[in-house]
């Protein structure tokens, strides 16, 4: 377990920075006697306890309730480190599985802000257990289309991290918060210490991003709004082409001039057409498989007219497995909340070099496919420049696949491109 004695924000100080002073309603489960020094008969754990609870003013490691973040609601749990340091035992269990209840109940997004040591060595096995507890609640609130997200403060490391935090549909972590499932008295001697980092995670892509605390409540607003609860919302509308002028722009009278145009380094490229689309972006990043690829964008944005859309956006270079899989884990996201997708295709195709064949990019391709024709919100496609193959096909949504005047579509054989490209289904009328 971390150590006790380090100057860190408490619970109700994290939870105070997100809800303001009088944004927050405590619940209490039901007291539950623990046989004395608990399960185990653990010499000293109830003096232990006693000085906890003298020490920080609470009576176990988490605190609960509802709260209004920005204009959400939402139910918070926040971890009290200096508790013990913040480790799950049996009563600690008892309040998280009624957190995620009381989200469930309410049909409330669960916000957990989570510092943490890990499960209580005096509990032994009872302790561990409470990570299944943890794991059949979240279960219950994802099968209910409920969203959650996780903050991650310092320390967030053994079974929190692997339950409440890494569970979450959407991680933040706070800057330089210390971050692994090992915690710093077990991993070994001579680990980098980086890897185990806040920012270490985030390039792993195991965090959705680090916010500074002065940012995080307009962060979390932003996302509460993005991930809702939702009914089904309607299909999003496409982008404007950035590049197309206000009259019919001219399409190109060969396939060669059609890829011309798609390679053409000045046209507009994802970023420009999330910009013009979204009044606010909010990243998801990584795959969850300890891979990132920076070629594809991923994430919820927020309309001026308020509706959220989930995106995918390929920013024209070859698409890697990490990237693929970045965009099954959005799209499937995005369907459990009943939030429409967009998705922008640029890419010459998926990656194939060795690296992309070890990292499973078959696979991946064939995961995001599934995502896509498994969906049951509305799914749209651009095409904002090259649709290379597989790799493109994937991110299309078939029968609602649109183009720009400067995109093409082709096939590769042995790594080249023909020209039989979108202008020829343009012309043959089987795109719109």
């Amino acid at each position: 377990m971390p150590d006790e004695g380090s100057s860190r924000m408490t619970a109700r100080e994290a939870i105070t920075l997100l809800t303001g002073p009088a944004g927050f309603t405590e619940n209490r489960p039901p007291p539950r006697p623990l046989p004395p020094d608990g399960p185990l008969g653990w010499a000293g754990y109830d003096s232990a306890r006693e000085r906890a609870g003298a020490r920080t003013g609470e009576e176990e490691s988490v605190v609960y309730g509802a709260g209004v973040v920005g204009d959400r609601a939402c139910v918070l749990l926040s971890f009290e480190f200096g508790f013990l340091g913040g480790s799950l035992g049996r009563l600690t269990g008892d309040r998280l599985a009624a957190a995620y209840e009381l989200a469930l109940t309410r049909r409330l997004p669960l916000l957990a802000l989570v510092a943490t040591g890990g499960s209580r060595m005096q509990e032994g096995m009872v302790a561990l257990t409470q990570l299944q507890r943890v794991a059949a609640a979240s279960t219950r609130l994802r099968a209910a289309g409920l969203p959650q997200m996780a903050v991650l403060r310092d320390p967030t490391t053994g079974g929190g991290w692997a339950t409440v935090g890494a569970g979450a549909d959407v991680v933040l972590a706070l800057p330089g918060a210390q971050v692994g499932f090992a915690g710093s008295r077990v991993r070994p001697p001579d680990a980098d210490p980086y890897a185990y980092s806040a920012e270490g995670q985030l390039a792993a892509g195991q965090v959705d991003a680090v916010v500074p605390p002065g940012e995080l409540a307009a962060t979390v607003t932003h996302w509460l709004r993005a991930l809702g609860p939702h009914d089904a919302l309607p299909a999003a509308p496409l982008p404007r082409a950035l590049s197309t002028p206000s009259a019919p722009a001219r399409l190109p009278e060969t396939g060669r001039e059609a890829v011309a145009r798609a390679r053409d380094p000045l046209r507009p490229r994802a970023e420009a057409y999330l910009a013009d689309h979204f009044t606010v972006r909010l990243p998801l990043h990584g795959d969850r498989c300890g891979g990132t690829d920076p070629g594809l964008l991923c994430g919820f944005g927020l309309r001026a007219d308020g509706l959220p859309v989930a995106y995918v956006a390929q920013c024209g270079t070859p698409t890697r497995p990490a990237g693929y899989r970045a965009a099954a884990r959005t799209i499937r996201l995005a369907d459990r909340l009943g939030v429409p997708v967009l998705t922008l295709v640029d890419t010459p195709g998926a990656a194939n070099d060795a690296e992309a064949e070890r990292a499973g990019a078959g696979a991946a391709i064939a995961d995001t496919f599934a995502a896509i024709a498994a969906a049951r919100v509305p799914v749209t496609t651009l095409v904002i420049g090259e649709g290379g193959s597989g790799g493109a096909l994937a991110l299309a949504a078939p029968g609602n696949t649109h183009v720009t005047a400067d995109s093409s579509v082709h096939r590769k054989a042995e790594g080249h491109p023909h020209t039989g490209c979108m202008w020829m289904f343009r012309q043959r009328g089987e795109v719109p």
